[in-house]
């Protein structure tokens, strides 16, 4: 069963998060066969970042935790906090799954 996981920026981190922008996107294609879904948490000016979700297809939290913990963004501080959870897909893409 899949694991989301949400993250929350520090405040006023804005600049941190482009400065890291390009190694985490390099990180998420290296990755891209656990990730079923991510995309960064956006304020309503549709610019702003103000963390991260992301989706991945891992047995345990431990294997979540060092998903994340390898990301650019929280190896770089840019996270105050991180929060992990297992995710039963219902409905994906307009399917239904339950």
């Amino acid at each position: 069963m899949p694991y989301m996981i949400e993250t929350f920026d520090k405040p006023d981190a804005g600049d941190l998060r482009q400065q890291l922008r390009a190694t985490h996107l390099e990180f998420l294609e290296r990755n891209k066969k656990l990730l079923l879904a991510c995309g960064a948490k956006l304020l309503d000016d549709g610019v702003t970042g103000t963390g991260s979700f992301y989706i991945v297809d891992v047995e345990t939290r431990e294997e979540a935790q060092a998903f994340v913990n390898g990301d650019p963004f929280a190896a770089g501080g840019l996270f105050d906090r991180i929060e992990i959870n297992r995710w039963r897909k219902a409905y994906l893409n307009g399917e239904k799954y339950i």
